[in-house]
């Protein structure tokens, strides 16, 4: 049995939401060198520039690669050889939270009720999951998510009839519904089965995997190559101006669900796809 301390890891939060609010994940940056090189539309391609020189902008001076910084959405994968000792596990990932986006100067962006609409003023609580697996190590994943594209993230709860065809539609009808209101290029992650909270998060975690990485499931690799084809044929564009770069990546994750049932999630995030993964 390994002891882990609940302030580091809220220690480890805190640098997170700093970190991932001002510099851009590797494999985002990866998705805009190869967007500039083949956009086809003149003026996506602008947009692609000039988001990224926004992006630059915001690592050399220090400031969010986006004025919405978002609602700290938080993944735990706790080892089951690991006690968590000294003190309220949730209470020390929320104090992380509160102290990076204090410290770090970013947007507060929560209120504590969703009717009276009262900023904490801290951006806390933020949105916890815990899992528990093999191991001795805590991971830690952290995705601020911006409610632009959350607003555009759909749910269906399609028949089994309806099958992959039905799939693919409620895909591209969410996508087209959020036209320009997502921020795009977009990452779009998409949640296949289990029940209706299950696909939900699904389609949030698959936001989180390295884009340019497929799912190990043959069907699903070829819907997440098809659906990316197909969106970027939307024309929607970067920026939502036009152009071949509607979305970066499609990333699609599946569980087991009911006969009876055929539950779909689409999250949608926008360019700048905020996730950071650190393990302790």
């Amino acid at each position: 049995m390994r002891e882990v301390e609940v302030n580091r890891l809220g220690d480890e939060v805190k640098e997170m939401c700093i970190e991932i609010n001002h510099f851009l994940s590797p494999d985002m940056k990866e998705m805009f060198c190869k967007a500039s090189k083949e956009e086809e539309s003149p003026l996506g391609k602008k947009v692609i520039s000039q988001l990224q020189e926004n992006l630059e902008i915001a690592e050399e001076e220090m400031i969010p690669i986006c004025q919405d910084t978002g609602m700290a959405v938080v993944f735990l994968e706790v080892g089951q050889e690991v006690h968590l000792v000294g003190g309220d596990i949730e209470a020390a990932i929320n104090e992380g939270i509160r102290k990076g986006y204090g410290e770090g100067f970013l947007r507060k962006s929560v209120v504590s009720d969703p009717i009276l609409r009262e900023n904490t003023k801290d951006n806390i609580p933020g949105v916890i999951y815990y899992k528990i697996v093999p191991g001795d190590k805590v991971k830690i994943t952290l995705a601020p998510k911006g409610f632009g594209s959350e607003n555009m993230s759909r749910i269906f709860m399609l028949k089994p009839a309806q099958g992959l065809e039905g799939v693919e539609e409620a895909i591209l009808t969410a996508v087209k519904e959020a036209g320009p209101n997502a921020c795009p290029p977009m990452v779009v992650g998409v949640g296949i089965g289990g029940t209706f909270d299950k696909a939900a998060l699904m389609a949030k975690e698959a936001l989180t995997r390295k884009t340019g990485e497929h799912s190990t499931i043959p069907w699903a690799k070829d819907l997440e190559e098809k659906m990316l084809g197909e969106i970027n044929k939307t024309g929607i564009g970067p920026g939502g101006l036009g152009g071949t770069t509607t979305a970066f990546a499609v990333n699609v994750n599946t569980y087991p669900t009911h006969i009876a049932g055929l539950p779909v999630a689409i999250n949608i995030c926008c360019h700048v796809n905020r996730h950071i993964t650190r393990e302790v």
